[in-house]
């Protein structure tokens, strides 16, 4: 019985170390980011909270972003509001509020006309004094 939990406890550990961050694949008529997460790992209060979340339009027509939004009121995205080409990539930035200590994990929401009409991006890190 030991044995068995030591060598479960084993095994997810391992599996843990290989764990990956999620990756999208391309459909037709699509939204694809080049990441979905953001890891600010340690930074200090007041520091640069800024990030970018690159995109490409994989459709065959325009793209058009109809809201971003985010999980909390520390978390301020901004976004294309005109159509986005066939091909052509856009971007949306996100500015979070490090005036705050302590870890956080914040999502942005995106809402778009693409087949994966909804995509959730996420920030995260630890801010320190």
């Amino acid at each position: 019985m030991k044995a068995t939990l030591i060598l479960f406890v084993l095994t997810m550990s391992i599996s843990s170390l290989f764990a990956q961050e999620p990756v999208q694949t391309a459909v037709k008529d699509s939204i694809v980011f080049e990441k979905l997460i953001h890891d600010y790992g340690t930074i200090k209060k007041g520091s640069n909270g800024n990030t970018e979340f690159k995109f490409t339009n994989k459709g065959e027509k325009p793209l058009v972003l109809s809201n971003v939004s985010s999980s909390c009121g520390c978390t301020v995205p901004s976004w294309p509001k005109e159509p986005i080409e066939p091909g052509k990539t856009g971007v949306i930035k996100v500015k979070y509020n490090t005036a705050g200590v302590g870890a956080f994990n914040k999502t942005i929401t995106v809402s778009s006309n693409a087949v994966n009409s909804r995509v959730v991006l996420r920030i995260k890190g630890k801010v320190t004094q």
